[in-house]
C-alpha cells in the first residue's frame, strides 16, 4: 500500500486537513491572496485522460488561465511556445512520459513549476521526479482543494524565482553602467555621480587617462539625461587640425575657404537638443578655445565665413587626459574656459588604481571576443588571472581589452593560458629601464621617455601614445620638433 501522502512528503506547510477535508488556516493563505490580487497565472495540465484534464481544468479555470495536453511531446511544444508558470503532469503516459518531459524542461532551463500526478505513487517515483526537478507531487484519486493549496504554493515558489531574478539583473546593474563594468569603490563613486548629474543641463569635464573610457561616461550620462531620444555627437579634438576642426564644430558656409564648395552644418547644429562630446578638449587650440568660450556664454555659434550667428541648444560634455590647470599656468589652456566647462568634475580612475574591476573586466571581453569569433573558451584559469592583476595597464581598460582579445584568438584547447599573454604582460620584470642622470632637462627626459617608448612599440605611434598617455596630435608635434633639432626618427 502507498505510504500516506502527508508521511511522504515529510510535512504539509498548506495548512492540515480536518476530517471532513476542510483545510484549517495558516500562514500559506497570505501568499495565495496576495498571488490572486496580482491576477491570473498560466497553468498547464498534461494528462493522457480526458477527463482528469477536465476535473483539473474546471477547477483551475475558475481563477487561472489554463491549457491542456494529452501527452508529453504536446506539452513541450506548448511549454516552448506559451511559457506557462506551472505544469501540472502525469508521470504515467504512452510515448513521452512525464519523467521525459522533466528531464526536457530541466534541459531547456524552462521556468515553469512541475506539479506531477501518478495513480501509481510510490515513494521511489516521487524520488525520482523530485531528484528531476519537480516541486510536489498528487496522487490520484485526488482531493480538489489539495490541488488548489499544492498549485498555490507552486505559483508563489515561481514569484520566488521572479524575485530572485530581478534582485540578480539588480545586483549586476551595480557593477555596471551602460556598458561600464566595475565593482570597486572608485567605479560605484562614479556611477553613482553619473546618475546624479546626468538630468542636469550641466557641463561636465570628464577626466582621465586615455584609455580609460571616458566616452563611455560621456554616452552614459547622455542616456540618463532628458536629452537621451536626442543625438549624441563626439568629436576628437585632439584627431584634427585646427583648421578642419573649427569647420568640423561650427560648419561652414558656401565658398568660405578653397574647396567649401556647399555649405555644411557643423557639429554643433548636428546635435541640436541633444549632447556633444569634445573628446581630449585640451588638444584644442587658444583660438578655437576662444570661439568656444563664446558658445558656452551665448549659446550660439558663428559659421565658417557665415555672417549671422546661429541660436543652438546642446549640453556640452568634454574630457581630458591632460591636467589643464598645469595648463593654465602654461599658458596653454584658458582659465576662463576652464571654469566653464568644470562645473562638474567627474575623474575616472586608471585601471591600476582600481584592479579588483580586473576579472570583472577580462570575463567580459573573453565571452565578448569568443562569441565574435565562434570560439568556446573556458573561464580565465586563476594563474592567467594572476598575471593580468601584476601588470600595471599604462593602456588601461583598452590595452586590456586588446589584450583579451590576442588571447582569445591564440588560445588552445579554449584555455586563455599565461602563454596566450604578450611577454610584456606575462614577464613584466624583463622590461628594462630608462637611464635617467642628475643633470639632464626635462626636455630631454621627456624626448627619451617618447623615443624610447616609440621604439619599443616598433613605431607603432597608436600603442605608443596609449602607453604614454598623450594624444597622437602631441606625439606627432613633438617628433616634428626632435627632426627640426636634427634627430633621426623613423
Amino acid at each position: 500500500m502507498p505510504p500516506d501522502r502527508r508521511g511522504a512528503r515529510g510535512s504539509n506547510p498548506g495548512g492540515e486537513r480536518s476530517g471532513q477535508g476542510k483545510r484549517v488556516h495558516s500562514v500559506f493563505s497570505a501568499g495565495t491572496e496576495g498571488r490572486l490580487r496580482r491576477g491570473m497565472a498560466k497553468i498547464l495540465i498534461v494528462d493522457d485522460e480526458a477527463g482528469i484534464r477536465s476535473v483539473l481544468g474546471r477547477v483551475l479555470g475558475k481563477k487561472h488561465e489554463t491549457r491542456e495536453a494529452s501527452g508529453g511531446a504536446e506539452a513541450l511544444r506548448i511549454c516552448r511556445e506559451w511559457s506557462p508558470e506551472v505544469v501540472i503532469c502525469d508521470l504515467k503516459m504512452p510515448e513521452v512520459d512525464g519523467l521525459a518531459v522533466l528531464r526536457e524542461l530541466g534541459a531547456r532551463k524552462d521556468e515553469a513549476v512541475v506539479v506531477v500526478l501518478t495513480a501509481h505513487g510510490s515513494v521511489e517515483t516521487a524520488v525520482e521526479a523530485m531528484k528531476l526537478g519537480a516541486f510536489d507531487y498528487l496522487r490520484k484519486p485526488f482531493d480538489v482543494e489539495e490541488v488548489q493549496v499544492v498549485v498555490e504554493k507552486a505559483l508563489s515558489v515561481r514569484d520566488l524565482k521572479d524575485e530572485v531574478r530581478a534582485l540578480r539583473r539588480e545586483a549586476q546593474k551595480r557593477d555596471r553602467l551602460d556598458g561600464i563594468i566595475g565593482k570597486s569603490p572608485a567605479m560605484l563613486r562614479t556611477f553613482s555621480l553619473v546618475e546624479q548629474v546626468a538630468p542636469s543641463r550641466s557641463t561636465v569635464l570628464i577626466v582621465g587617462e586615455s584609455g580609460t573610457g571616458k566616452e563611455l561616461i560621456a554616452r552614459a550620462l547622455h542616456a540618463h539625461s532628458a536629452r537621451a531620444d536626442k543625438r549624441f555627437v563626439a568629436v576628437n579634438c585632439a584627431a584634427i587640425s585646427e583648421e578642419l576642426l573649427e569647420s568640423e564644430l561650427f560648419g561652414h558656409e558656401k565658398g568660405a575657404f578653397t574647396g567649401a564648395v556647399s555649405q555644411k552644418l557643423g557639429k554643433f547644429e548636428i546635435a541640436g537638443g541633444g549632447t556633444l562630446f569634445l573628446d581630449e578638449i585640451g588638444e584644442m587650440s587658444p583660438r578655437l578655445q576662444a570661439k568656444l568660450l563664446r558658445v558656452l556664454q551665448e549659446e550660439e555659434i558663428d559659421r565658417v565665413g557665415g555672417k549671422e550667428s546661429i541660436p543652438v541648444d546642446v549640453r556640452i560634455l568634454a574630457s581630458t587626459n591632460r591636467n589643464l590647470r598645469e595648463e593654465i599656468k602654461r599658458g596653454k589652456f584658458r582659465e576662463d574656459l576652464y571654469y566653464r566647462l568644470n562645473v562638474v568634475t567627474l575623474s575616472f580612475p586608471p585601471l591600476r588604481e582600481r584592479k579588483e574591476d580586473i576579472p570583472l573586466l577580462a570575463d567580459y571581453f573573453r565571452k565578448k571576443y569568443a562569441e565574435e569569433n565562434g570560439k568556446t573558451i573556458g573561464e580565465i584559469p586563476s594563474a592567467t588571472m594572476e598575471v593580468l592583476l601584476r601588470y600595471n595597464w599604462p593602456g588601461n581598460v583598452r590595452e586590456l581589452e586588446n589584450v583579451i582579445e590576442r588571447a582569445t584568438l591564440l588560445c588552445r584547447n579554449g584555455v586563455i593560458s599565461p602563454d596566450c599573454l604578450p611577454e610584456e604582460i606575462g614577464r613584466p620584470e624583463h622590461r628594462e629601464g630608462l637611464e635617467v642622470r642628475v643633470g639632464m632637462t626635462t626636455y630631454e627626459v621627456e624626448r627619451m621617455l617618447i623615443l624610447e617608448t616609440l621604439k619599443s612599440c616598433g613605431n607603432n605611434r597608436t600603442r605608443a601614445v596609449e602607453l604614454l598617455g598623450i594624444s597622437v596630435r602631441t606625439l606627432r608635434n613633438k617628433l616634428a620638433e626632435y627632426r627640426q633639432a636634427g634627430i633621426e626618427i623613423p
